[in-house]
């Protein structure tokens, strides 16, 4: 397990302090939002921060035994009944490939290989990793990725909290008192033999969906029949949090000014492409609208499915749509590069 550093205390500390502050402040997603921008600020600062590692990766499997603890055999007979907006997911990366890369390598001057892959809405990780091994800028690429994450999970929740007037405070579960104990061990069994499973076979994302599948199977065969406790919920909260803030760490001023500063002009960019595709789907597809708009916007995997269980959205929707996204990038997207480079 990881280590105790300086750094990573500092982070702890940074991301208690950031979640005190929005706590204070009424501000939403306080668990979330509060320790991303706190883990943010004082990485901008100079800060050495060093995220919490396999720790961290552990507690956001609890993200992943949240959501499939929400599958039920009614989610899974609803899903064909959403092809239309599933169709719609290639043309949207398309379209974000189209407009992202000529922006980022005309516009921005960055080379083509990072350009490319920093304008994919894919996993971070995994944009990089591919990035990385087409000779892209490794530091580059992870700094406007995490920088479209926290604009977007930035706007979202201020959007729907100030200006939809929706409320982000559905409890996700019940307090871990309440849970039998032999569910909790098997929701902490399920996220961590999920988790290695996932990765031992090279699944996209193993850390969210193999928890995610073990989870409902378990629920499917009833072998569990509560839900995750909130504390559980909580944990990968602050832990999602801590772990995109502190991509910033050792930030130099020329990184500032090129790479976040690129990022945050891509993800207004990309924000104002996903209104337009989304007002357009809207025209089309009957349904509760919160729904495709949290489809839809080109946030984390993670983060929008944590926003979909406390906004109360359909979640088995929401991750379907962005687990088909990210696959779908996964799959075509060094294929595109191969015939782009000949």
């Amino acid at each position: 397990m990881s280590a105790i550093t300086p750094a990573r205390i500092k982070t702890i500390l940074s991301a208690a302090l950031g979640a005190v502050v929005f706590v204070w402040l009424g501000l939403p997603l306080p668990l979330l939002m509060g320790p991303m921008m706190g883990c943010l600020v004082f990485a901008l600062a100079g800060m050495k921060m060093q995220d919490l590692g396999a720790l961290g990766i552990l507690f956001r499997t609890f993200l992943g035994v949240l959501i499939g603890s929400n599958v039920t055999p009614e989610l899974l007979q609803s899903l064909p009944t959403h092809w239309p907006t599933l169709l719609a997911i290639p043309l949207y990366i398309l379209a974000i490939g189209a407009i992202g890369f000529p922006f980022l390598h005309k516009v921005m001057g960055f080379d083509p290989v990072t350009s490319y892959y920093a304008a994919l809405p894919g996993g971070l990780q995994d944009m990089v990793l591919f990035g990385e091994a087409g000779g892209g800028d490794v530091r580059a690429m992870s700094l406007i990725h995490a920088t479209r994450i926290v604009v977007i999970l930035t706007l979202v929740p201020f959007v729907m909290t100030f200006v939809l007037d929706l409320e982000l405070t559905r409890p996700p579960g019940v307090r871990a008192i309440d849970t039998p104990l032999r569910d909790i061990l098997l929701f902490i069994f399920a996220g961590v033999a999920g988790w290695k499973i996932a990765e031992r076979v090279g699944m996209v994302g193993a850390s969210l969906l193999g928890p995610l599948i073990l989870t409902a199977a378990l629920e499917l065969s009833g072998i569990v029949t509560s839900r995750p406790p909130v504390e559980m919920i909580w944990i990968a909260q602050l832990s999602i949090g801590m772990a995109i803030g502190t991509k910033y760490s050792g930030i130099t001023a020329k990184e500032l000014r090129e790479d976040v500063v690129a990022g945050f002009l891509f993800s207004l960019l990309l924000a104002a492409l996903s209104v337009v595709f989304i007002l357009v789907i809207l025209q089309f597809k009957s349904g509760l609208d919160l729904n495709i708009w949290l489809s839809f916007l080109p946030g984390g995997q993670a983060e929008m499915a944590m926003i979909a269980i406390l906004a109360g959205a359909d979640v088995g929707f929401v991750v379907a749509h962005h687990v088909l996204r990210l696959f779908t990038v996964i799959l075509f997207a060094p294929v595109v590069m191969r015939l782009f480079k000949k």
